[in-house]
């Protein structure tokens, strides 16, 4: 029954409008809501899975057929039509994505011109230590949990249960920066392109699942 829930849930997130949400929040929220017997609901499956990998796939193709900058100049591209659709269909950007583009935009810019791949290599661990350290920081300090704050609408949790969902993503997007160092110093180009694409979301996806498994129990509850 788990397995069939979190194959439900991952349906839902698919289908799920793009822009609208962050993707790593709405797929939590999409399991909660399954394993609380909850029904998935039928949307765009093609366009969201077109928006929330266009820039990396694009990237991931043009590597294989041109070159890492060619490729970067595809990746920066496809991030601002990003931008483009989801103010011209929502009306607004996630501030995700606005950071995305900065990061991509200074490290491939700065790969672009000195024609050195290895500054576009730790775009990465640098998107994900930002998100790491936003993340706990504001908890530490502002007292102001962003999971909580993100789904607070959505699941009901108690307050020591919020600090950890918020903590260990804020350890997992950190661990993730490390292992893309790890991968890009001590492998290929060719290699790392590929655990880009495939190997983040692997893990990510399986870090989602278990949240999910684990939210679940506070479902239970009720």
């Amino acid at each position: 029954m788990g397995l069939r829930r979190e194959k439900a849930a991952l349906f839902q997130w698919v289908q799920a409008p793009p822009g609208n949400r962050s993707s790593l929040i709405w797929l939590l929220h999409q399991l909660r809501r399954t394993y609380a017997g909850q029904k998935p609901t039928s949307s765009a499956i093609a366009m969201k899975l077109l928006f929330d990998f266009f820039p990396v796939l694009l990237f991931f193709v043009a590597f294989k057929f041109q070159d890492i900058y060619v490729a970067i100049a595809v990746a920066i591209a496809a991030t601002i039509v990003q931008i483009i659709w989801a103010k011209y269909r929502h009306g607004k950007v996630e501030m995700k994505l606005w950071l995305s583009f900065v990061i991509i935009g200074v490290f491939g810019g700065a790969t672009l011109l000195l024609h050195n791949e290895r500054f576009i290599k730790l775009e990465p661990t640098v998107l994900f230590w930002i998100f790491s350290a936003i993340m706990l920081l504001s908890n530490l300090l502002f007292h102001k949990n962003l999971m909580r704050t993100l789904l607070h609408e959505k699941i009901t949790l108690p307050l020591d249960a919020w600090n950890r969902l918020n903590l260990s993503w804020s350890l997992f997007f950190a661990v993730l920066g490390f292992i893309n160092l790890y991968v890009a110093l001590n492998y290929s180009t060719d290699s790392w392109v590929n655990f880009k694409l495939f190997g983040f979301s692997g893990l990510i996806l399986v870090f989602i699942l278990a949240q999910g498994a684990w939210l679940a129990k506070y479902v239970d509850k009720k």
